[in-house]
């Protein structure tokens, strides 16, 4: 493994985590957007502000991550990325300020009008926010992205592959923060609460699913090499991520609680890495291999040995936020 394999890992690993936790906060805003009004309306809000309070600006700290990974260690990819997908990243980006701005300012804002129109600015921006970031993966995917960078501004991601990897992108996060939320109910002793969730999770990975097979049929014509190889190099991570799915169905149903963060974590986790694999040795399928865009030796070495760094300081940190945020043990 050459030390641009190393930080190829490295970048999908910070996609991954980005994929659960970014996930999970995105799909809580989904929840928000559809908890209807009056006093249940009102009890759902407050668990899924009660849920994201502690940990929501923590949650995000990957999509800096990914982006700082991408620019140091794979620059030629960055630039061919950045200046073709710019339009659905600047919509994304914008979104996600959107959302940040109307998750923390609504609680402290008085007038009951005001507070309505940023709880809404929040929760749509928790939907756009994902979906145009799954336009550009999908874009990425299709091969819509030239390593020379020179790809349509619109036609690149706006086409069936791009479009049905956003909506799965908005459904796998609703799924998560469904799953997530079932445990924070329980924990609350709200049985009610705890059911409509369930019952939410259920809905959102049906609907997840369909949008997986739709992908897989829009790879079929769209993108041929990465679907070969997801149904060849990959296939034992498709077969693990629709294993966790099932579990996490089973779990639901039969009011299993303590597996179902693992195993819904463990579906999005395995689709993460099956499409790593799927277009490898690929950063823009099929036009630029990870080692063409590869940044000299020692700005890999570099970008490896901070990660090794952070992993030893940032990691137990964050492990910690996690855990004193379950337990209830952090204060107001």
């Amino acid at each position: 493994m050459t030390r641009a394999d190393v930080c190829a890992a490295i970048l999908w690993t910070g996609a991954t985590l980005y994929a659960v936790f970014g996930g999970a906060d995105f799909g809580a805003g989904f929840w928000d957007l559809g908890a209807g009004e009056g006093e249940q309306g009102e009890r759902r809000r407050a668990l899924i502000q009660h849920s994201l309070t502690p940990v929501w600006e923590a949650n995000h700290v990957w999509l800096i991550f990914i982006l700082v990974v991408l620019w140091s260690a794979f620059p030629e990819a960055f630039g061919a990325i950045m200046s073709t997908l710019y339009v659905p990243l600047t919509l994304a980006a914008f979104g996600i300020v959107l959302r940040g701005a109307g998750f923390a300012f609504r609680e402290s804002i008085r007038s009951p009008r005001l507070r309505r129109a940023l709880g809404r600015t929040f929760a749509l921006s928790s939907v756009l926010t994902p979906f145009f970031m799954g336009t550009v993966v999908g874009a990425i995917a299709a091969g819509n992205v030239p390593s020379s960078g020179d790809g349509s501004p619109f036609p690149s991601w706006i086409q069936p592959l791009p479009i049905m990897i956003g909506g799965m992108f908005v459904a796998s996060g609703a799924y998560l923060a469904a799953v997530f939320l079932v445990g924070d109910a329980r924990r609350a002793g709200d049985a009610g609460l705890e059911s409509y969730f369930g019952r939410r999770a259920l809905d959102a990975a049906a609907v997840a699913g369909a949008f997986a097979v739709a992908g897989i049929i829009a790879l079929h014509s769209e993108a041929p090499y990465v679907y070969d190889r997801l149904l060849d190099q990959a296939l034992p991570l498709v077969v693990i991520s629709a294993l966790c799915g099932i579990g996490v169905l089973v779990s639901l149903l039969c009011g299993w609680r303590r597996p179902l963060r693992p195993l819904a974590a463990g579906a999005v986790a395995a689709v993460i890495w099956g499409w790593g694999v799927a277009q490898f040795p690929y950063l823009l399928p099929t036009s630029l291999k990870i080692t063409e865009s590869a940044a000299p030796p020692e700005t890999l070495a570099a970008v490896i040995v901070v990660f090794l760094v952070a992993a030893v300081v940032v990691l137990p940190a964050l492990g910690l936020l996690y855990w004193l945020s379950q337990r209830e043990i952090l204060g107001e």
